[in-house]
């Protein structure tokens, strides 16, 4: 999966680092005004809100822009108001495809991504048609160049609640938590100079679906340019983008 290491097949995003400042800025001050019209303004008694404020320090985000995001949901300030959207759909070879993001506009929003599914050798389909295929997780990957104690890894994260350490792939561990473990697995794995290549709730398949040669290019083709998308935040697929 050219770019793109083994454990991030899965959750197909690009990362801050490689996403242009200014749409990463944009998606980040989304996030940031519907958690805290969601949850409050408190980063302290609202762990989405907490995790977003994480995103924007590290992308160097103004420390004002910040707090103009969070004003504006919970309504000190005036704003545009979005809302949120999830899409479900398939690619090629029948690969599931869910999409999570924001908008002002949610027909122009449908439309183009509807589109962007049937270029690409996919159809997007009925809400729960894929949806059931995923599980809410909280996943945090530690590399295995830079932490090599396996066990102490897993004896920390299992008495902080985790539900699983995955040891399979050859670059990482997965270590796995219900979403109300998260907080408390990833503060017990920091507590324990354990460095984290990544750390969040996101939606994990329940099977995968090899995928190779031309499938897999076109499959990441999609990918891709629904990543791209201004109101696309997340996107999720069971499709094992292999060789």
């Amino acid at each position: 999966m050219s770019g793109h290491s083994r454990w991030a097949g899965i959750k197909h995003k690009k990362g801050l680092i490689d996403a242009k400042k200014g749409k990463t800025f944009t998606r980040i001050v989304r996030e940031l005004t519907i958690a805290a019209r969601a949850g409050g303004g408190s980063p302290e008694n609202n762990p989405r809100l907490r995790k977003a404020m994480d995103d924007a320090r590290a992308a160097n985000m103004p420390s004002d822009n910040v707090k103009k995001a969070i004003q504006r949901g919970t309504g000190e300030i005036p704003g545009m108001t979005f809302e949120e959207i999830s899409y479900e759909g398939y690619g090629p070879a029948g690969a599931a495809v869910y999409l999570t993001g924001t908008t002002d506009n949610k027909n122009r929003t449908t439309s183009e991504i509807r589109k962007m599914f049937s270029s690409h050798g996919g159809n997007m389909g009925e809400s729960g048609c894929v949806g059931w295929m995923f599980q809410a997780k909280g996943q945090l990957v530690v590399e295995k160049a830079v932490w090599t104690d396996e066990d102490k890894l897993m004896t920390v994260a299992l008495d902080a609640g985790a539900e699983d350490i995955k040891t399979d792939d050859p670059e990482v561990f997965q270590v796995v938590t219900a979403p109300a473990d998260f907080d408390k697995v990833k503060k017990a794995l920091e507590a324990a100079a354990v460095p984290l290549a990544s750390a969040e709730v996101t939606f994990l398949p329940s099977t995968t679906v090899p995928l190779k040669d031309g499938a897999a290019r076109q499959l990441e083709s999609l990918l891709d340019e629904l990543e791209n998308h201004d109101d696309v935040k997340d996107v999720y697929t069971n499709g094992d983008i292999q060789g």
